[in-house]
């Protein structure tokens, strides 16, 4: 297969998070007029546009944008998702949130696992989450990690899938 080549160019500004390296030389954090070389999903080189590689199979000009890196979501229950528009659990305190949300989750299973995940990692992809944690703490009727680890595979996202728990009571 070819390689496959994107290059944004242009941006207002490029924020590529950086700190000073190691011997305190100082790394731009904010590029004005910055853009990025992509090769075959890889980034291969950030800079001045002027100072990139200009032949690509796409190319894309972020004039009038700001490019950031992906945002990371640390805490997720991504299983959720399904039961979010509940009348009943709307506006509940935590322990008559689960109270009312506990028996319809106890029906859920693995195709609903993998579609609740796809669907919010999908929304955190749109909002520029590149990355995500869930902590899927129920396991009902054969729903496996697994399930959320080929939705993020679906969805194109870093994740990690994570056993949540709960150690606190209504008490």
């Amino acid at each position: 297969m070819p390689d496959q080549t994107l290059l944004l160019k242009n941006a207002d500004v490029l924020c590529t998070m950086s700190a000073p390296n190691a011997d305190k030389n100082h790394v731009e954090s904010e590029i004005k007029g910055g853009g990025l070389f992509v090769r075959n999903g890889v980034i291969e080189a950030v800079g001045e546009s002027n100072s990139l590689p200009q032949i690509a199979d796409t190319i894309i000009d972020m004039k009038g944008h700001v490019v950031i890196p992906g945002m990371v979501n640390t805490h997720h229950h991504l299983f959720q998702n399904l039961t979010r528009a509940v009348p009943a659990a709307q506006n509940s305190e935590l322990f008559g949130w689960l109270k009312t949300l506990y028996p319809i989750w106890s029906n859920i299973g693995p195709k609903h696992v993998y579609w609740s995940t796809a669907l919010g990692l999908a929304e955190l992809a749109l909002s520029g989450c590149t990355t995500s944690s869930d902590h899927l703490y129920i396991y009902p009727n054969g729903a496996k990690l697994d399930d959320s680890l080929s939705a993020a595979a679906d969805i194109g996202v870093r994740f990690h899938g994570t056993r949540g728990s709960m150690s606190i009571g209504e008490s």
